[in-house]
C-alpha cells in the first residue's frame, strides 16, 4: 500500500477537524443577537481565530487551483470548476464573517480603546 493512501483518512479526519474547529470559533457571530455585549472581546478573538482558519483554507484551495502540477498531475475540469465554486464560497463567507465581525466591535464599543 502506498504511503499516501495509508495517509489520506488521517488527512480527511484532520481537514474535517479543522473544519468543526472554524465553525465552531464563529458560531458566535453567526448567532449575533445572543452575544452578551458586557463581555464582547472574548468573541472578537474567538472569532479573529475562525477567520484566520478561514482565511488558511481559502488560502490552500487558491493555491490548488492556481497551481495544479503542485500534485504532479493536471487538474480535471470537473475538479477545477468545483474548486472555483469552493473557493467562491469560502471568499463570500469569509467576507460575510468579518463583515458581522466589524458589526459586532462597532456594537461593543462603548468607549476607551477596542482591544
Amino acid at each position: 500500500m502506498a504511503r499516501s493512501a495509508r495517509n489520506k483518512p488521517w488527512t480527511v479526519a484532520l481537514i474535517l477537524a479543522l473544519w468543526a474547529l472554524a465553525a465552531w470559533l464563529l458560531y458566535p457571530l453567526v448567532n449575533l443577537d445572543r452575544v452578551d455585549m458586557s463581555n464582547v472581546k472574548p468573541y472578537l478573538y474567538r472569532s479573529a481565530l475562525g477567520i484566520t482558519l478561514l482565511i488558511i483554507f481559502f488560502g490552500k484551495t487558491l493555491f490548488d487551483l492556481v497551481y495544479p502540477w503542485a500534485h504532479g498531475k493536471k487538474l480535471p475540469r470537473l475538479n477545477a470548476a468545483l474548486l472555483i465554486l469552493y473557493v467562491a464560497a469560502l471568499g463570500g463567507g469569509l467576507i460575510i464573517m468579518i463583515i458581522r465581525m466589524a458589526a459586532l466591535a462597532l456594537k461593543s464599543r462603548g468607549g476607551g480603546f477596542l482591544f
